[in-house]
């Protein structure tokens, strides 16, 4: 029985997020967390709420055992960046974009 747990719009980079979900790919729940709580980047914390949700959203479908569930799939898309822009000299402008992501977490029974 699969669960699943999807984050739209989250203000990091998607380059950035891949080195952290590089990390917990495969791993089960309890290994990935504390994988996770260690971690000195930003997204490990936003990674680490969206993986106790999609526990949490297993628990609510009626899996057996919590303990035996592993990350099946992890995935993270780019979504539209933000566009800003900085007043420079003379009278110019320039563009200033900021990245967001779409971060998808699929566990499974092992």
């Amino acid at each position: 029985m699969e669960a699943k747990a999807v984050l739209k719009f989250a203000r990091l980079s998607p380059q950035k997020t891949r080195l952290v979900i590089d990390m917990i790919r495969g791993k089960g729940v309890q290994d990935a967390l504390n994988i996770l709580k260690f971690s000195p980047k930003k997204s490990s914390d936003i990674v680490s709420k969206l993986l106790s949700s999609a526990v949490a959203n297993a628990e609510q479908k009626g899996v057996s055992d919590v303990d035996r569930l592993f990350v099946k799939a992890i995935t993270v898309d780019q979504g539209p960046a933000l566009r800003r822009f900085m007043p420079r000299a003379q009278g110019r402008a320039t563009r200033i974009r900021k990245p967001t992501s779409h971060i998808t977490v699929v566990l499974d029974e092992k």
